[in-house]
């Protein structure tokens, strides 16, 4: 009797668990940032919305999957993800260990993670909103002028990763969000919105030099370099790829507008 009642609080704690992580959001003030691509006159405006405080887990995903059989490892389209998504799963409803349940989910399709988040009644963030929330440390909304800030996060590009990290185990930055650095790569909404090719360099935007890899290696400027590295890897993807070090958060509107979770566009 004594080893059921243990297992049934187990369970509550569970339960209780997950659900106050997948309602766990934090919310974000309006403002204004000037984006690497841009210039001293094209500050991007940023509306309140509000984020994800950890990327989404294997748990979360698994309880996702149980319910959308169609984005079950065995039966997801090709068109919506390639061959290794979930490919660190044991199958489509078991994780390889227990240790997997909190640890970001990753090898995870755009489209898979922006269905998530619509189930959930929320989308992925913008790349502005994304941007304006990963650019805050502990204590400053914007601490990319601080060279510890920007070697921390070069150092994670740097290092070798083993994905059992645990969601909340980097540091909360200034608006109660974790994981921005440290931990996963991360899906937004319009990955792509900023295309670094060889066509960029015969743009005339005075800023297009920016996107050129020896002008990267060779600036001295940390914040410019770190946050060129997120573009170049963003650029570099396709909607349907699965990488072991791409995961995913939500966000949502401050005043939520309707979400059709049908969807699979």
């Amino acid at each position: 009797m004594k080893s059921k009642n243990l297992l049934l609080i187990l369970l509550l704690i569970f339960s209780f668990g997950a659900l106050a992580q997948k309602n766990n959001m934090e919310k974000i003030e309006a403002g204004v940032y000037i984006p690497l691509y841009g210039t001293d006159s094209a500050a991007v405006s940023v509306d309140a919305f509000k984020i994800d405080k950890f990327p989404v887990t294997n748990r979360e995903f698994l309880a996702f999957v149980k319910e959308n059989p169609e984005w079950r490892k065995s039966n997801v389209k090709a068109l919506f993800a390639e061959k290794r998504y979930l490919s660190h799963w044991k199958n489509d409803l078991e994780l390889s260990s227990p240790e997997l349940a909190n640890t970001p989910v990753t090898n995870i399709s755009w489209f898979a993670a922006r269905k998530y988040c619509a189930c959930q009644g929320k989308r992925l963030p913008t790349l502005d909103e994304w941007e304006y929330v990963a650019m805050a440390d502990k204590s400053s909304p914007d601490a990319r002028e601080k060279d510890g800030y920007n070697e921390f996060i070069l150092g994670w590009y740097e290092k070798p990763k083993s994905f059992k990290d645990q969601v909340g185990s980097t540091y909360k930055n200034y608006w109660g969000v974790y994981d921005m650095h440290g931990l996963v790569w991360e899906w937004t909404k319009d990955f792509n919105s900023v295309i670094i090719s060889g066509e960029t360099r015969r743009d005339e935007n005075n800023s297009s030099n920016l996107f050129c890899g020896s002008a990267a290696i060779g600036s001295s400027d940390l914040m410019n370099y770190a946050a060129f590295m997120r573009y170049a890897f963003r650029s570099s993807v396709k909607a349907n790829y699965t990488i072991k070090n791409l995961g995913f958060r939500c966000a949502q509107d401050i005043k939520p507008q309707k979400i059709n979770a049908n969807e699979t566009l």
